[in-house]
């Protein structure tokens, strides 16, 4: 009966070819894209992963006359559960109390060979259509803002309905904005909150650059590696981090001047994947969080436990992602039944 209801619980679709997020668009007469797929590339000729940047970098502003106005009901946000970038412009969406004023759409965990999907929430609990667009695909939105758009179709994506047109693909500059561009619609004790206020910027980002090429990439780097020697020239320095992050937080509660900022929150969407994916997944496995990181275990249960954070959480949308659309990686598909640390557990 067991083994039954977790084959019911894991919705394996029909066709699962491996998946990839790279298509190169091409045209017929009628202008419809067809999608050439480059399904194996995810790691370069030599085996290293390199992520693509992102295309789209324009920025919602406080300033009425901007062609990006903040203003409450005119920006929609695209994300996936599984996706520790998007899951940022999420969190910060949460924290910040911008539900009321940004809408939200939540896609598929399983990326098939035409990208990211829309399902119903029946199709796919947690799954919240697009209800702006009703696209079928993240493509789709893509498309919409350039039809000769060529690259990857990413989450997250902050959609514009008054132009129609996609603002930004790039979490980092998607969390400043939500961090103060929409300040003059909210209640006093959210416009309080800074995730990265002037006085601490610099120490935030000198956490957040070595943090994202070693930790928050460097998993990828290691899990997408082709190459032994590709997999071996990043995985040591995934580690060489966390112990720096270790030790730091062995006398301070947050990375930054004892409190919550964007380089906790940056940090945070990767160590919570870390030993339910990361660790066995993506190779990662010389340490893992619960066993070995006892402080970096405490910072994360502490922000898990901030109120609105847990349901930003859907490890079932997280596991089911890598394991199922990975199947380069894993190519039976099986899903591992661990989700890690319990994060719920007292601090």
């Amino acid at each position: 009966m067991l083994l039954s209801s977790l084959r019911l619980s894991l919705r394996i679709p029909t066709v699962r070819p491996t998946a990839s997020i790279f298509y190169k668009a091409t045209f017929t007469t009628s202008t419809k894209p067809i999608m050439s797929k480059n399904i194996l590339n995810w790691a370069s000729k030599d085996g290293e992963f390199r992520r693509q940047t992102s295309s789209f970098r324009d920025n919602v502003s406080p300033d009425a006359n901007a062609t990006f106005a903040a203003e409450p009901d005119r920006y929609h946000l695209y994300i996936s559960y599984a996706c520790p970038w998007a899951h940022r412009a999420l969190a910060v969406l949460k924290l910040k109390g911008l539900d009321s004023l940004i809408g939200l759409s939540v896609v598929d965990y399983y990326l098939g060979d035409k990208g990211w999907k829309f399902s119903t929430n029946e199709e796919c609990p947690g799954a919240i259509p697009d209800t702006v667009n009703n696209a079928s695909y993240i493509r789709d939105l893509y498309f919409k803002a350039n039809p000769d758009y060529e690259g990857r179709f990413t989450v997250p994506v902050l959609w514009d309905k008054k132009l129609k047109t996609i603002v930004n693909n790039e979490s980092s500059e998607i969390i400043r904005m939500f961090n103060s561009a929409f300040n003059a619609f909210l209640p006093e004790d959210k416009k309080a909150i800074n995730f990265y206020p002037e006085s601490l910027q610099k120490e935030i980002d000198d956490w957040n650059t070595p943090i994202y090429d070693n930790v928050n990439n460097g998993v990828y780097k290691s899990g997408f590696a082709s190459t032994q020697e590709a997999y071996e020239n990043n995985v040591f320095n995934v580690f060489t981090w966390l112990d720096k992050i270790e030790a730091h937080l062995a006398n301070t509660d947050y990375l930054v001047a004892n409190t919550l900022t964007e380089a906790d929150i940056r940090l945070w969407t990767t160590v919570i994947r870390f030993d339910p994916v990361y660790f066995g997944h993506f190779k990662c496995n010389i340490k893992g969080i619960e066993k070995d990181y006892p402080n970096i275990l405490k910072w994360a249960r502490r922000i898990y436990q901030i109120p609105g954070l847990a349901e930003t959480v859907n490890m079932d949308h997280i596991k089911k992602h890598y394991y199922m659309s990975h199947l380069q990686i894993n190519p039976t598909g099986v899903v591992p039944i661990s989700n890690g640390p319990d994060l719920s557990a007292a601090i």
